[in-house]
């Protein structure tokens, strides 16, 4: 287990307005949760003041991310690769332009991000949850699950971890919101509308080693 960064390059080219998101007066906050929670048009395509604005596919914005994943892992054409909260399956589709013959699978509990992802790997893309992956043990080479574990309860949330180990018989990677101090928990606070797991970085921890989660980790941080 080692925690390693692959997503502060994407993290730390939004620009977010913490206060602007809590008192907005069309969708406060709480306003804007039950919205986004749905995951439907709203949390993805909806207004700004909800959630992404628009989530579309930007050359090379997940080739970053995609290429460090390759790198570190040493994925090659062979590699069977799994996305545990996909969305629209860019990171996906990105890992298939670098590696052509690689075999890659996402799971979302969004029907709308499915729906609406490319069209070169729609059909590797699985409607489903975290807690229960339909896919057997010891199965995938690498398995990812990027900002969407923290959107779980308790009880799924160790479900969730136990079914990355369980199916990937080499690595495991996730990334999750977390805070290290009071002005980051704040701000976490003000600006995340689907969080369930508001945890530390040691509770994060915590968490991993009870749930027998040996994979790589990293944190978001809202600074």
């Amino acid at each position: 287990m080692q925690e390693i960064d692959f997503m502060s390059v994407l993290h730390k080219s939004t620009k977010r307005d913490y206060l602007g998101r809590v008192n907005d007066t069309e969708y406060p906050k709480s306003k804007a949760a039950v919205l986004a929670k749905k995951f439907d048009f709203d949390y993805w395509d909806g207004d700004r003041r909800i959630c992404y604005g628009g989530y579309k596919y930007m050359e090379g914005r997940w080739e970053k991310v995609a290429i460090k994943l390759i790198d570190h892992y040493k994925l090659d054409c062979n590699s069977r690769i799994l996305d545990i909260g996909c969305g629209k399956g860019y990171l996906l589709y990105d890992l298939k332009k670098l590696l052509p013959g690689i075999s890659v699978k996402g799971i979302d509990i969004s029907n709308y991000a499915l729906e609406h992802s490319k069209d070169e790997i729609k059909d590797s893309l699985t409607l489903g949850n975290a807690s229960y992956l339909p896919y057997p043990d010891d199965h995938f080479d690498l398995v990812i699950s990027i900002n969407t574990l923290h959107c779980l309860h308790a009880s799924d949330l160790n479900c969730a971890l136990k079914e990355m180990e369980r199916v990937s018989k080499k690595h495991k990677y996730l990334c999750v919101e977390s805070y290290t101090n009071e002005e980051q928990k704040t701000n976490l606070l003000y600006w995340q509308v689907t969080c369930e797991a508001f945890h530390n970085t040691e509770s994060w921890k915590w968490l991993f080693s009870q749930s027998g989660y040996t994979g790589d980790y990293s944190f978001i941080f809202f600074d």
